[in-house]
């Protein structure tokens, strides 16, 4: 069993595939995210890390599948690369941190309340696994389209230098920006 077939197990063990989400079930939304990624050339441990993004919920999906306290068991089963990606992620308190994210290149985290100021890659990294979750359920839910179309079309191009070239040009391709 190779650890994608191990994370999708534990996914489907914590129920993702019983959560509803754009597009489908939460399980859906993981995968495509994942080989979203994987078609831009995004490393093994940000495939990882997408697959996982929401193991923690998010500051827009509030359906935790493992508690932040127990990153022990995330960080076994992707590694302390994907895990650390995750916990970035999913800890990210996005109305005190997008907008600024260029100029300050700092993450707030709503789980500390602190400003983290990761690496040029790590930001890469949190960028594209940010821009690429947003365009799936973009493209799946016409109820977000409408609602966060303009916002994701004003923000997103902001991020360009931060992002990978393949991502700005599916996020281009997708939301017309």
């Amino acid at each position: 069993m190779t650890r994608v077939d191990e994370v999708r197990a534990w996914l489907l063990g914590r129920g993702a595939a019983s959560v509803e989400h754009a597009g489908g079930s939460l399980y859906d939304h993981l995968g495509r995210v994942s080989d979203r990624l994987a078609g831009h050339g995004c490393s093994a441990d940000e495939q990882l890390a997408a697959l996982t993004h929401a193991a923690y919920g998010t500051d827009g999906f509030r359906f935790p599948l493992l508690d932040v306290a127990d990153r022990r068991e995330l960080r076994e089963l992707v590694g302390p690369a994907a895990e650390a990606m995750v916990y970035r992620y999913g800890g990210c308190d996005r109305g005190r941190t997008w907008r600024a994210l260029p100029s300050t290149g700092l993450i707030r985290s709503r789980f500390t309340e602190h400003d983290e100021a990761p690496t040029p890659a790590e930001l890469r990294a949190f960028v594209d696994l940010s821009i690429v979750n947003e365009l799936d359920v973009y493209e799946r839910s016409a109820e977000i389209a409408a609602k966060a179309g303009d916002y994701f079309r004003s923000l997103f191009p902001t991020w360009q230098p931060l992002a990978s070239p393949a991502v700005m040009a599916d996020c281009r391709r997708v939301l017309g920006c």
